[in-house]
């Protein structure tokens, strides 16, 4: 027997609490506002109507994963939240030498990560900027911060959008 497939319908404003609650549970309290104005425009998908996108003009700010229903956040809306937050929030702050690869798309190698938030997980979401706090990149932290700090070798955040970037890196 086949399952049917499940669809959402949702207004604009329906989906932009929505997101702004996916983005409080993220990233904490007060993020899904600093992150999305009221003009923010939610894109559905055409076959089962879940929220895929938010666009602030012509910008794409965040974009839902399927696979987990969480935020990944563009470079835009990282540097949202960069404002609105204090350091080190969902921060990885790398070396000035790092800092051009990294804008570039390439992943964060522990050697190069001065400073990190102490409450990233391995799978969050995070921001990498420089010691002056600009966004570099938006991506994934593949280490626990104590990990970031202490390794030598390895990769702590796998890239998903440079600053440099028109495009997003590729995933493999």
């Amino acid at each position: 027997m086949r399952r049917q497939r499940q669809t959402f319908h949702y207004s604009q404003k329906e989906g932009l609490e929505r997101l702004r609650a996916i983005a409080d549970f993220q990233f904490g309290p007060g993020a899904g506002k600093a992150i999305f104005p009221a003009r923010t425009k939610i894109e559905f998908s055409s076959s089962t109507g879940r929220i895929r996108r938010a666009r602030l003009a012509s910008q794409v700010l965040a974009t839902v994963l399927p696979s987990t229903g969480l935020l990944a956040l563009t470079v835009p809306c990282a540097k949202r939240f960069v404002r609105a937050f204090l350091p080190p929030k969902q921060r990885v702050v790398v070396e000035k030498g790092a800092g051009k690869f990294v804008s570039q798309g390439r992943s964060v190698f522990a050697r190069h990560v001065v400073s990190v938030d102490p409450e990233l997980r391995p799978g969050d979401e995070t921001i990498v900027t420089d010691d002056h706090d600009r966004v570099l990149a938006t991506g994934r932290a593949l280490l626990s911060p104590e990990e970031m700090l202490s390794f030598k070798r390895g990769v702590a955040v796998k890239v998903r959008t440079g600053s440099g970037q028109d495009r997003p890196a590729r995933s493999s």
